[in-house]
């Protein structure tokens, strides 16, 4: 009995060494400085992003008021491009849905795609509409302003027109201000929470629970991932859940030519949020990266935060053969988005399954495959 003792702790023994020098698994003991990794996030990207949005959101509010002040197609352009600008700038904060903008539902009053252009005629007509319900998410925010400045008419002088007219023209000029004056306020209510108290509670939440700071934003960026970037840009327009592709489901559907540019913005944070780059600086702090480089965290033989930065390029190399319209890319040749769909869920699997696994974070969502 001695003997057989013996040897089962001899196999236990071996057993235990086999899986530690296993190929895939991570071999350092877990004792990151999350709250540092926190603070990088907080002070370098999330704060400077929304700092950056807030003020893109403030010229979009004065180019609107110089537009309903003097009506012309000289404005218009102007409107358009702030609009555009606040727009790329957008997609820097987009998967922060944590804190304040968790509490407002921000996104989904900023940016709901396609927008219901019969509602929105409606409330203009009507002059009857509350933007703070959840109700009117598809009258309201980014794409709203993308149907009233670009979807009206294909000629600027007719766009314009609709808002000098006689009858209608004061409700078009009204609907407008309000959409802006929403939106930057709703901006401003979410940066102020993060410059205020937000920041340090944030920060200091460094722990492991579901409810930690890190937990929950982790999440939020791999949501973000599957769900807005791989699904909403590409998949959903792509035909990849309905089995038909559709061409009106493309962010900035009435612009048009913006998509490709608002998906490599969004692409582009996203990789650098990985990376702890600062927003605006090519400096980089504490981040998921160096979290999992510190577990020396190893899939197929190969750093999995390698494998992670070499699939965003991957993506982002297959989505530049995308036209700039993805309306017109999936109706002429939607392969192509089927490919750039392809690649960006191979990081799906890296993100949500591997590295979560690495860090010890739980999926905290319902998947987002069956959009």
């Amino acid at each position: 009995m001695r003997k057989f003792g013996f040897l089962t702790v001899i196999v236990l023994v071996l057993v235990v060494a086999a899986c530690s020098s296993n190929d895939d698994g991570a071999g350092t003991t877990d004792n990151f400085d999350r709250k540092a990794m926190l603070e990088n996030i907080a002070d370098n990207i999330v704060i400077p992003a929304y700092q950056n949005f807030s003020m893109d959101m403030a010229a979009l509010k004065t180019a609107t008021s110089d537009f309903v002040t003097t009506t012309d197609e000289a404005n218009l352009v102007s409107l358009r491009q702030t609009w555009l600008t606040a727009f790329v700038s957008w997609q820097s904060v987009s998967m922060f849905e944590i804190g304040k903008a968790e509490d407002i539902s921000f996104r989904n009053f900023m940016n709901v795609y396609p927008v219901n252009a019969t509602n929105i005629e409606t409330n203009i007509s009507s002059e009857a509409y509350d933007l703070t319900s959840v109700s009117q998410q598809d009258e309201q925010g980014f794409g709203a302003l993308d149907y009233l400045i670009n979807g009206l008419s294909d000629s600027d002088a007719t766009i314009v027109g609709f808002y000098t007219d006689a009858t209608n023209g004061d409700g078009y000029e009204t609907y407008l201000i309000d959409l802006v004056t929403r939106m930057d306020d709703l901006t401003s209510e979410v940066l102020n929470d993060w410059t205020g108290g937000y920041r340090d509670s944030f920060v200091n939440n460094s722990g492991s629970s579901v409810t930690s700071s890190l937990d929950k934003l982790v999440n939020d960026f791999i949501f973000h991932y599957e769900k807005h970037l791989r699904a909403g840009k590409i998949g959903i327009p792509a035909g990849v859940f309905s089995g038909t592709t559709l061409d009106d489901r493309v962010e900035a559907f009435y612009k048009g030519d913006v998509s490709k540019t608002l998906f490599n913005a969004n692409l582009d944070a996203l990789q650098d949020f990985f990376n702890g780059k600062h927003f605006s600086s090519n400096a980089t702090g504490e981040s998921l990266k160096t979290y999992l480089d510190f577990l020396n965290t190893i899939k197929n033989g190969e750093d999995l935060s390698t494998l992670i930065n070499n699939q965003f390029n991957v993506a982002r190399t297959t989505a530049g053969n995308l036209n700039d319209d993805f309306s017109v890319q999936v109706r002429t040749n939607n392969n192509l988005m089927l490919n750039t769909y392809d690649e960006l869920q191979k990081n799906v699997v890296f993100l949500k399954v591997d590295m979560l696994q690495a860090i010890s974070v739980n999926v905290d969502f319902v998947d987002a495959d069956g959009d």
